[in-house]
């Protein structure tokens, strides 16, 4: 591969490194530090504010068919640069460069839809008996500050930016300090795709400090964060004080729902890729599965299997098929809740302890028989744990799925029409699998019910969360 590149802020069309304070980032592959981060000032985020207040007057003005033309040309140019990049993410984050290629793509289609769903801005007229007429205009809300996790370092960076200058807005990103080239990589390929400098950055910086500097900031019109519940709820509450407007793709917990009737070869084969795929640190990953009495050892059985049969290492080398996670943190968080889950009476069908080498590796895991009482049952794992028990009926299938706070995504297998609406009406989550675990596209809303967020990114409702409506009335 390509050395990793060197760090920087990328503010105003300034690459920033210098005389700044700095963080390690780590290989997750090995445990040894890569490169060293420039962390953001005070001074330079105020400079990002400005820029941002500048930029948001210049793209507000420029025509929709130009904003669309920037965004197509930043699709092609990440289709070109898919191995360089991809290898800088499998590098930083751990995944393997199948799924980082993948994802590569992924963000190109968030930029190419947003690009044609720019050019779907409507608003309406509206004619009063007495010949008034009154105008329903929609209009960019204004600079953005976004938040992106480590978990999917090109796609999370390229949702915020996509939708929110397709709309019209500019934006001032914090990636992950844990990945950040990648995030860089989709910001570089904005600025040769034409985009004024000023209308996007890249800060990085402590967490709290960065987030509140900024939200604090009357620049700043909207909050845009994927991440943790907790987090959320302490961003919601700076957001309050200014009366922001907030986006907010939260943490989940998807139950999956495996009917006596489903096809059993597809759905352990689907459930097993898609819970595997990023080591499990997917926020709508399949976690709690709930199988029917009937086939519940069959099931058990093939699933751990697949999840047995994974070659674990380094995501950089092709015949690895599942990477290490991407921090030293999630190590103890799984042992913790592994060890939980024994001690409650679950049994560990494969898996269930740390990986071999230096790097954070954890072996795919498959609990099965996990009472409600165990900690993995009623917080997320974000790890590759897959936890298994039985339901009677429908009824108790629905109310094991909804008992917990949240709402994110949600599976279900089964061979029956009837049963197939019925399961995707009373889930309760904002994306609904029956028979497939696919529910992301650049088409579709991605977002969550309860604790597990509100608004949506991609689709439509991506573009229309980073307007605001105006009513014009004329005598």
């Amino acid at each position: 591969m390509n050395p990793y590149p060197d760090l920087y802020l990328a503010i105003d069309g300034e690459v920033i490194r210098g005389d700044h304070d700095r963080s390690a980032v780590l290989a997750p592959a090995t445990g040894k530090e890569i490169a060293s981060l420039p962390l953001a000032s005070a001074a330079d985020l105020d400079r990002a504010l400005d820029a941002a207040d500048r930029g948001f007057r210049i793209w507000r003005a420029t025509p929709v068919e130009e904003r669309s033309v920037v965004l197509r040309r930043t699709a092609a140019l990440l289709r070109e640069r898919k191995d360089i990049i991809a290898a800088i993410a499998s590098h930083e984050q751990g995944k393997t460069v199948a799924e980082a290629s993948a994802e590569v793509m992924m963000a190109a289609g968030s930029f190419e839809w947003a690009a044609e769903e720019a050019r779907r801005i409507y608003g309406r007229m509206l004619v009063r008996p007495s010949g008034r007429r009154s105008i329903v205009t929609k209009e960019p809300v204004g600079p953005i500050a976004a938040f992106a996790p480590w978990n999917f370092p090109i796609d999370n960076p390229a949702r915020k930016f996509s939708a929110a200058l397709g709309a019209g807005c500019s934006v001032i990103l914090k990636p992950a300090e844990e990945s950040p080239a990648s995030a860089l990589a989709v910001h570089r390929a904005l600025l040769d795709a034409g985009l004024p400098a000023a209308v996007a950055q890249i800060v990085f910086g402590d967490p709290d400090k960065l987030s509140r500097h900024l939200i604090a900031s009357p620049v700043i019109r909207q909050i845009s964060f994927t991440g943790s519940v907790s987090v959320g709820k302490h961003l919601m509450k700076l957001a309050a004080d200014g009366m922001k407007r907030t986006t907010f793709e939260l943490g989940g917990h998807a139950p999956v729902l495996v009917f006596d009737d489903a096809d059993l070869e597809k759905a352990v084969t689907m459930t097993a890729a898609s819970k595997y795929r990023n080591a499990g640190q997917v926020c709508i990953s399949p976690t709690r599965f709930y199988v029917q009495d009937a086939i519940y050892e069959r099931f058990v059985e093939a699933f751990a299997q697949k999840a047995g049969s994974h070659v674990l290492g380094d995501g950089l080398d092709p015949a690895t098929t599942m990477g290490p996670m991407a921090n030293a943190r999630r190590l103890p968080a799984m042992e913790r809740l592994v060890e939980d889950a024994r001690a409650h009476g679950a049994r560990v069908v494969t898996g269930g302890s740390r990986g071999d080498g230096d790097g954070f590796f954890w072996q795919p895991t498959v609990l099965a028989d996990v009472p409600m009482q165990a900690a993995v049952m009623n917080e997320e794992p974000f790890g590759p744990v897959a936890v298994m028990t039985r339901f009677r009926d429908f009824d108790d299938a629905i109310t094991q799925a909804n008992r917990l706070p949240y709402g994110l995504a949600a599976y279900a297998f089964t061979g029956s029409a009837d049963r197939a609406l019925a399961v995707g009406e009373a889930l309760e989550a904002g994306m609904v699998g029956i028979n497939t675990t696919m529910v992301a596209g650049a088409d579709t809303p991605f977002g969550g019910v309860k604790e597990s967020g509100h608004g949506s990114e991609e689709g439509p409702e991506g573009i229309e969360s980073c307007l605001v409506t105006k009513a014009i009335h004329q005598g």
